[in-house]
């Protein structure tokens, strides 16, 4: 195999693979589907930090529509959560909830550039119909620079055709 091809199938295997790395280094949710109006388990799986660095918060914003939500305590990080007023009075069981969690934080951790971990919360789902994507902006700063994993695709297009997509999970229809 003479240098020349050997130098362009490298090349060839390496473009192959970088929409698999791009797709892997997003902050993502590990369960893309649920049922709607279910109880969800959350696992946002970061594989990286910023510039190279440490990642030391980890921020989500709760969507509308998803209520009753218990975030896990990770050793080692503070957990706190925002409330605020619902939209509109939801049912959860035998109670009517008007307010919950909107916003949950990790912080003070601190997670290596070339380590991966998961930070978990538990929701029930809106009810909404099947197909229906609900997304949850994810904000990770780090001890250099920041992601925003916020964007929030326009119809037409896919989290695919961005630099920085929000997690979502996709609702199918009830079992």
């Amino acid at each position: 195999m003479s240098r020349t091809t050997r130098g362009a199938l490298m090349a060839a295997v390496v473009l192959s693979c970088l929409p698999v790395a791009g797709a892997l280094a997003h902050t993502t949710l590990e369960a893309k589907q649920a049922p709607a109006g279910s109880l969800y388990k959350a696992v946002l799986r970061v594989g990286h930090g910023c510039e190279g660095t440490a990642t030391t918060t980890l921020r989500v914003q709760i969507p509308e529509g998803v209520i009753a939500v218990k975030p896990m305590p990770k050793a080692g990080w503070t957990l706190t959560t925002k409330e605020g007023q619902y939209a509109q009075a939801y049912k959860y069981y035998d109670e009517t909830l008007s307010k919950g969690v909107t916003e949950i934080s990790w912080s003070g951790g601190s997670l290596a550039d070339a380590h991966y971990d998961e930070f978990v919360f538990r929701a029930k789902l809106p009810e909404k119909p099947a197909g229906t994507v609900v997304y949850f902006p994810v904000v990770q700063e780090c001890e250099k620079g920041v992601h925003r994993w916020i964007e929030i695709p326009e119809p037409g297009k896919t989290d695919h055709d961005y630099k920085e997509p929000a997690p979502g999970v996709t609702l199918t229809a009830k079992p």
